[in-house]
């Protein structure tokens, strides 16, 4: 899992930006010629017909003509009534929406409570999830409730851990705070979002996706990057975590 991790920040480097090309189709349209072509073959032979049957008996010949007439009009009437709702029907389809991947947003600054900590990738998670119980013990004992989602940002990163601030979004200031927590706001600013299903040891596929994407979009990002966690890591499955990673840009 480190070492990728160790990297990302070294990989968010600046360049230019990526243009897509359009191509159109032509559209043929079928020639209406071979319908034009049908009709008149019919309207020959069936003049001929009544030539023929006039002598012997005019009568007979038109009698069948008006029953023939009525025919078709019934058909017709019932056709459009079954084909109109099938077609309502059909419209309104499922739609599948996918995690966002690199989508562009503003983060708003949030009042938290925070704690500064050190820790190495091997236990990489398991300091982050002391921290987060340091904050929400304080937190508890104050009767302060979160407002938002708990977060982590990463402050610098090197081959044995990093540095990181663990936060708390809350409306209210905490008091008596310990030396190494504090009250300040969350980052904010234009950032690129994308999203992490699962583990925290799997995040590697996520960041190497993330640094794949800059390059490709030549993006210039900032030397940090935000982790939000949708679900509560206290109570979540590592393996069931849902985590947005916010790379701020320049």
């Amino acid at each position: 899992m480190s070492t990728f991790r160790r990297l990302v920040l070294a990989a968010l480097i600046p360049a230019a930006a990526l243009s897509l090309g359009l191509s159109g189709t032509q559209a043929q349209i079928p020639s209406p010629a071979p319908a034009a072509s049908a009709s008149p073959s019919p309207a020959p032979s069936a003049s001929p017909a009544p030539a023929a049957s006039a002598s012997p008996a005019p009568a007979a010949s038109a009698s069948p003509a008006p029953a023939a007439s009525p025919a078709p009009a019934a058909s017709a009437s019932p056709s459009p009534s079954p084909t109109a709702p099938p077609a309502a029907a059909a419209t309104p389809a499922p739609v599948q929406t996918a995690d966002p991947f690199g989508l562009e947003t503003t983060l708003e600054p949030k009042k938290v409570v925070m704690v500064k900590g050190t820790a190495n990738w091997d236990s990489a998670f398991d300091t982050l999830i002391d921290a987060f119980k340091a904050l929400n013990t304080l937190l508890d004992k104050q009767g302060i409730k979160h407002a938002g989602n708990s977060m982590i940002v990463y402050t610098s990163t090197d081959d044995t851990g990093f540095t990181f601030l663990a936060e708390i979004p809350v409306e209210q200031d905490p008091k008596n705070l310990p030396k190494d927590m504090s009250v300040g706001k969350s980052p904010e600013g234009k950032a690129l979002k994308f999203v992490h299903r699962g583990s925290y040891d799997n995040m590697d596929n996520t960041y190497e996706a993330i640094t794949n994407h800059l390059d490709d979009k030549r993006l210039e990002a900032k030397d940090t990057f935000i982790e939000e966690y949708l679900t509560d890591p206290l109570k979540t499955a590592e393996d069931k975590l849902v985590i947005n990673v916010f790379v701020p840009l320049k």
